[in-house]
C-alpha cells in the first residue's frame, strides 16, 4: 500500500462514498427536483474508470467503499463494477463494500450483491404509509420496497434502515418505523434534513425536525443507553432496551460531528468532495483521463485535495435561515 491518506487535522482518510449515478427511478423531496436534468452520459465515468478510481483509494488506505447515486442499482451494469471490487475483499485490502440504495432494485440484484462480498445495505425509507411513501418520493412504490428488502434479508444481507426525520410527515410514525425494524431485526438511523439543493429555506425550515427532540420522545417509551461505538462517521448510536435494536442519529445541524472524520466523497463525475457540507471540491477525472498509462497523476490530485479537507462544515438552522447551505443537490454528492 502507499502511504496513507492522513488530513491536515491528522484524521485518516479510510472511507470513501461513491456515487456511480446521479439518475434515480425516485424523485424525494429532500434530495431531487422533480424535473431533474441529469448529465451527459460522457461526463459520467464509465465503470471502468470508477474501478480505476476506487482501486487507487484502496491503495492509498480506504478500507470501507459505499456505493451511491442517485440510485446506484439503476446504473446500466452495475454488478460489473461490484464483482470488480470483489478482488480488493478478497486480498484484504478493501474490509467492507456496501452500499445506499433506496430499496427498488433490490429484487433484482440481491443475491448478485452477496455474491460480490456486499454483506450490509443501508435502505432509505422515511414512511411505512403508500399514500405518504407515494408523496415524497413522487414516484416510489412502497410495495415494490418492501419485495425488495425481503430479498435481501433472503440473501443474507444485513438491513439498517435510514429515515429522514420530517416534521409534520412522519413524527406520527417514530414508534411504528422503530417497532417495524426491530420485528424484523433492522437496525435504524435517523438523519436531520440538511440545506442541500434549490427547494428553498422556507421548505428546510419547515421540514426540520431536531433529533433532540425525536430522541426524547422515543425515552419516553423506551429505555435508552447510549453505546460507545463510532464509525468516524456522523452517526451517534443508542441501544433499545427493550427491543435490543441499535437506534443511530444523524445530527449535522444541531450537533457537529466533524471531529472525527474520516471519509471524503466522490461524484459520478469524478469531483471529489472533502466535505458534504461545503462547496470546495477537486477535479479527479481530469488526472484519470489525461493519464492513462499511470495512475500517479491521479495519487497526486487525491493527496493534494486532501490536504485541503476542511475541519468541519457550517450547516446551521439556530439563526432561522439556513446559513451554511449549498446548492448542489445531494444526489449530486453521493448521499
Amino acid at each position: 500500500m502507499s502511504t496513507p491518506l492522513i488530513d491536515p487535522f491528522l484524521r485518516p482518510i479510510s472511507y470513501l462514498r461513491v456515487s456511480v449515478t446521479d439518475r434515480c427511478d425516485f424523485r424525494c423531496v429532500y434530495c431531487m427536483s422533480e424535473n431533474m436534468t441529469f448529465l451527459p452520459k460522457k461526463e459520467l465515468l464509465t465503470l471502468e474508470e470508477l474501478d480505476r478510481m476506487c482501486s487507487t483509494f484502496v491503495r492509498l488506505g480506504v478500507e470501507k467503499l459505499r456505493i451511491t447515486g442517485g440510485e446506484p442499482l439503476v446504473r446500466r451494469d452495475i454488478m460489473t463494477f461490484f464483482r470488480g471490487m470483489t478482488r480488493h475483499l478478497e486480498s484484504g485490502a478493501l474490509r467492507e463494500l456496501t452500499l445506499t440504495t433506496n430499496g427498488s432494485q433490490l429484487g433484482r440484484f440481491a443475491d448478485a450483491l452477496f455474491d460480490a462480498g456486499v454483506r450490509r445495505v443501508n435502505v432509505s425509507l422515511d414512511t411505512l404509509d403508500e399514500t405518504k411513501f407515494a408523496d415524497i418520493t413522487r414516484w416510489g412504490r412502497l410495495g415494490q420496497v418492501m419485495k425488495g428488502i425481503d430479498a435481501a434479508q433472503k440473501a443474507g444481507l444485513r438491513i439498517k434502515i435510514n429515515a429522514v426525520a420530517l416534521k409534520g410527515f412522519n413524527e406520527d410514525e417514530l414508534f411504528t418505523i422503530t417497532e417495524w425494524c426491530a420485528g424484523r431485526d433492522m437496525d435504524l438511523t435517523w438523519i436531520e434534513v440538511m440545506p442541500m439543493g434549490d427547494i428553498g429555506n422556507e421548505d428546510r425550515l419547515d421540514q426540520y425536525w431536531k433529533l433532540d427532540d425525536l430522541r426524547a420522545r422515543l425515552g419516553e417509551r423506551y429505555t435508552l443507553t447510549d453505546l460507545p461505538e463510532s464509525t468516524g462517521g456522523p452517526a451517534r448510536y443508542v441501544r433499545l432496551e427493550e427491543t435490543g435494536q441499535k437506534i443511530g442519529f444523524i445530527t449535522p445541524l444541531t450537533h457537529n460531528f466533524c471531529e472525527s472524520c474520516n471519509r471524503v466523497r466522490l461524484t459520478c463525475t469524478g469531483e471529489l468532495f472533502m466535505c458534504l457540507g461545503q462547496e470546495d471540491n477537486a477535479d479527479l477525472r481530469a488526472a484519470l483521463r489525461n493519464h492513462p498509462e499511470s495512475d500517479a497523476v491521479l495519487e497526486a490530485a487525491i493527496r493534494s485535495a486532501i490536504e485541503r479537507k476542511p475541519k468541519g462544515h457550517d450547516f446551521d438552522y439556530s439563526r432561522q435561515t439556513v446559513d451554511g447551505r449549498v446548492s448542489r443537490h445531494m444526489s449530486h454528492t453521493g448521499g
